[in-house]
């Protein structure tokens, strides 16, 4: 549902009624139009007393808002023999307060109607609130609840981690689970924060208590580490009033903030082009994941990346996915990714091919990614930067929406007209600007390769595609004997 306002000259064009269906060459795509003009509403910035931080924008087209409390520190800060709390904790926080058991919790989110979410990441851990504004005193009661004075009762941490381990048991047999989370332990090593895996493993969950869990949101959920990001039918004001009268009292922190003491450590030196199979056998299919460590999100370099990569492999007309899907039909897609993070993090092409083609396919992702640092022809280039400069106001949409854009806006310190000069930013984008930073970020004799396959069918072949050393390893990309 679109949010009005927001975005000016937005008509789709639509077909004279005098033209035939038959005077259109169906063969050729449609012609993109010019990216339509935004029309960004101003971003209001207050800060409390205790040191909580506030954005607002103000949307009154429908009556609803959206809330996020951010703190500034995710799974990136989890100590070493504890990976997975940050993400743990954070499911816990909408499973009872002080005040309210889980039960209850949930009732009343139901009652009233609104929607209630919680997610860490490597950055960030957030817990979000969809409402009507007619319910807005008693969501933000609840949503402060919740965020203020989680109980980490022990049933339910105990129920918590009962899930936990379940979930990573079923992930176990999971190609796709195994394969990503072997790249970043082998990529990054596995005592690095990078290379631990975000919901932990089963022994690390099992170790965690209540005061570990209590500990780590203390770290974590501090007023000076914290933003409250509002958007919808609201007034700037009156949401500093409300935050005052439920946030007012949250102390600051007699510590540092978790953001400055968890910026991961330097990741480790890149070596040759190295593929490291894990088995996985009887495998109808081979999970493989390609790259190596890419760049933080406070790089210079981030439009030239971004366009770069959406013609790679960031769209489904990208030259990857159109060579290993709809070329050769080795995959149902095959995708890239700069993962941008507070800390370098890894530049990532992937897919799930079929096993049989498991070496056709990384012949044709090594071809796509020497061919990339080549000159990127004009038509591509043009219709790449289109691509994103057309899909940013559907991105823009609803208030959730436009929340979730804030996130970056305030974590990484961009300017708050960032979506304004967006579009701008990348239609400059050159082909000299696409080349240097393909060269310089994606080197093809300095990959890291994991594919999950089954070993008897596929280690030959992978050997003999010559593309580098094999070694074998084990599901959490720990060396096994060879």
């Amino acid at each position: 549902m679109a949010t009005a306002g927001w975005i000016a000259g937005c008509a789709h064009p639509r077909a004279s009624s005098d033209v035939h269906a038959a005077a259109f060459d169906r063969a050729q795509p449609p012609t993109l139009g010019a990216p339509a003009t935004l029309v960004l509403p101003t971003v209001v910035r207050r800060q409390l007393a205790n040191g909580l931080q506030l954005v607002v924008v103000e949307r009154h087209g429908l009556p609803l808002a959206d809330f996020i409390l951010l703190a500034r520190t995710g799974t990136e800060a989890d100590p070493a023999n504890k990976a997975g709390i940050a993400t743990l904790a954070a499911d816990l926080l909408t499973r009872g307060t002080t005040s309210r058991s889980a039960t209850a919790a949930a009732e009343q989110e139901a009652l009233l109607g609104v929607s209630i979410r919680t997610q860490s990441t490597w950055d960030q851990t957030t817990i979000s609130l969809h409402t009507p504004v007619a319910q807005l005193d008693s969501a933000l009661a609840l949503f402060s609840d919740m965020a203020l004075h989680p109980a980490f009762a022990a049933a339910e941490v105990d129920r918590a981690k009962r899930e936990r381990v379940t979930r990573l048991i079923e992930l176990r047999d999971r190609g796709p689970f195994v394969a990503s989370r072997a790249f970043a332990a082998i990529l990054y090593g596995p005592d690095r924060p990078y290379g631990r895996p975000s919901l932990g493993t089963e022994s690390s969950i099992t170790t965690i208590t209540s005061q570990d869990l209590q500990a780590s949101y203390a770290a974590a959920f501090q007023a000076r580490n914290s933003v409250l990001i509002a958007v919808g039918d609201i007034k700037a004001d009156d949401v500093e009033r409300r935050a005052r009268a439920l946030f007012g009292n949250w102390p600051p922190p007699a510590v540092p903030t978790g953001a400055a003491a968890s910026t991961p450590s330097a990741p480790l030196a890149s070596s040759a082009t190295t593929i490291y199979l894990i088995d996985k056998p009887d495998a109808a299919q081979s999970s493989m994941r390609i790259g190596s460590i890419g760049v933080a999100r406070s790089t210079p370099d981030y439009f030239p990346l971004i366009v770069l990569n959406s013609g790679f492999g960031g769209a489904f007309t990208s030259r990857l996915n159109q060579n290993l899907r709809e070329t050769h039909g080795y995959t149902y897609g095959a995708f890239s990714d700069f993962e941008m993070r507070r800390a370098a993090g890894p530049f990532l092409a992937e897919a799930e091919v079929v096993s049989a083609k498991t070496d056709s396919s990384l012949l044709e992702f090594m071809r796509e990614l020497r061919a990339i640092r080549d000159t990127v022809p004009t038509p591509e280039l043009d219709k790449t930067k289109r691509y994103l400069q057309l899909q940013l106001p559907e991105d823009l949409e609803t208030t959730a929406d436009i929340a979730q854009a804030l996130v970056p806006v305030v974590l990484y310190g961009l300017p708050d007209d960032f979506y304004n000069s967006y579009q701008a930013h990348v239609g400059a984008v050159t082909q000299a600007d696409v080349q240097r930073v393909a060269r310089r970020y994606i080197d093809p004799a300095t990959l890291t390769i994991v594919v999950v396959g089954d070993r008897r069918s596929i280690e030959g072949p992978l050997r003999a595609t010559g593309v580098g050393l094999v070694e074998r390893r084990g599901a959490g990309g720990e060396a096994v004997q060879q």
